[in-house]
């Protein structure tokens, strides 16, 4: 007996395999420091809260329909003009997080055999779903020198006549880069030079700490060779509820909808309205999280810097930092997946491997600073006290 092979084309997410290892630490007694895993610390907003048990209160317990409630998808359409989209409750499906919503798009728009440009370092996610979809990912670098912008030069000589769908991830992760105003532009051409889908993951876009809020999707053009993903998770901590959507062409939305029946039959509809409560309601709690975020961002970026061989980038948008280690790695002789394996099961504190997100993440740590800052200051002091114990032993 044997799976189907197209499972063998699946990777995974080494933050959930981390995260297995802390908690099993943590079984043992250890106080496990975690920096892997991005889940905002703040709870999810009272309202929020309170408009879910509401709905459950009121019976809304059934099926919903399959795109999403009405209500919903025009909240998200209309909470899309802050980044200047210009959208309708038909172009949005609401699904249970943003990862049905990649598999969607990719099944949707990839044919076997197509070329998908996917960053490196980059969430693990997008080669996944590629590769299932029968696609093949090339892989396109950042730019580190200007704190991991997207390499426009080097995305376009990497387009062939087979490339089909280009994959953006603005606020990035692992490395919190963003891409400026004239990025966009140039990537806007790219795509309708070459007859590109793009694929905008805009998961962290509203975690951006330089006041901008934007999508590639707003230029000229550009929304109907978009698919819009994002969800509720990060911004509104919302992780465990599951809830989040894909904003796309209309004449696409009717056969994505048909998938969606097929895979989903519909996202629970309670946690829709806990959904359109985080878009209409108050979002001071938004702002909140962005201001508590810089201060952990300005402290998590100071005190890596402050590592003897740790150079650290101050990332612009949502909640990870990529330091570059190799300063470390050179002294010691161990690679970084060594490094992260060993600040785990030495120092009980847990971060990722930079080659968790790719080859070009080799020499790098990703670090989440998503967490409370007690424990980020103690996570940096027992980093930077065992990175010196180990170098003195080198």
């Amino acid at each position: 007996m044997r799976t189907a092979t197209r499972l063998d084309a699946l990777g995974t997410e080494d933050a959930y395999v981390v995260l297995d290892r802390a908690k099993q630490l943590e079984a043992q007694g250890h106080r496990v420091l975690h920096l892997e895993i991005g889940e905002p610390e703040m709870a999810t907003p009272p309202h929020v809260v309170e408009a879910g048990i509401r709905a459950l209160r009121e019976g809304r317990t059934r099926y919903a329909v399959a795109p999403g409630v009405p209500e919903l998808r025009d909240a998200i359409a209309q909470s899309l003009r802050a980044r200047g989209v210009r959208a309708a409750a038909e172009n949005v499906i609401v699904t249970p997080g943003a990862k049905p919503m990649l598999f969607s798009a990719a099944l949707a728009l990839i044919e076997p055999g197509d070329e998908v440009l996917c960053p490196d370092p980059g969430f693990p996610i997008y080669a996944s779903v590629v590769r299932f979809a029968g696609g093949r990912p090339v892989y396109y670098p950042l730019d580190e020198a200007r704190a991991f912008g997207p390499a426009v030069d080097a995305i376009a000589a990497r387009v062939t006549p087979r490339t089909r769908v280009l994959v953006l991830n603005l606020p990035h992760n692992p490395t919190g880069g963003v891409a400026s105003p004239e990025d966009l532009e140039r990537l806007a051409a790219l795509a309708e030079r070459h007859d590109l889908w793009i694929l905008s993951d805009e998961v962290y876009g509203q975690l951006r700490y330089d006041g901008r809020c934007d999508s590639i999707a707003a230029l000229p053009g550009m929304s109907e060779r978009t698919v819009i993903v994002d969800g509720f998770s990060k911004t509104y901590s919302m992780t465990g509820w599951r809830l989040g959507y894909g904003v796309m062409p209309a004449w696409l939305a009717e056969p994505m909808t048909t998938f969606v029946i097929n895979n989903l039959s519909c996202t629970a509809t309670f946690v829709q309205y806990a959904g359109l409560a985080a878009l209409t309601g108050s979002q001071d709690c938004v702002h909140q999280m962005v201001a508590a975020l810089r201060t952990r961002r300005d402290l998590v970026v100071r005190g890596l810097n402050a590592i003897d061989g740790v150079r650290c980038a101050t990332p612009a948008g949502a909640f990870y930092t990529f330091p570059d280690v190799s300063g470390v790695l050179d002294r010691t002789g161990v690679t970084c997946e060594a490094l992260a394996d060993r600040l785990l099961g030495e120092a009980h504190t847990a971060l990722l491997a930079g080659t968790a997100f790719g080859p070009e993440g080799a020499g790098h740590l990703r670090v989440s600073y998503a967490g409370g800052a007690h424990d980020l200051e103690l996570a940096l002091e027992r980093i930077g006290r065992w990175v010196g114990r180990l170098a003195a032993v080198a």
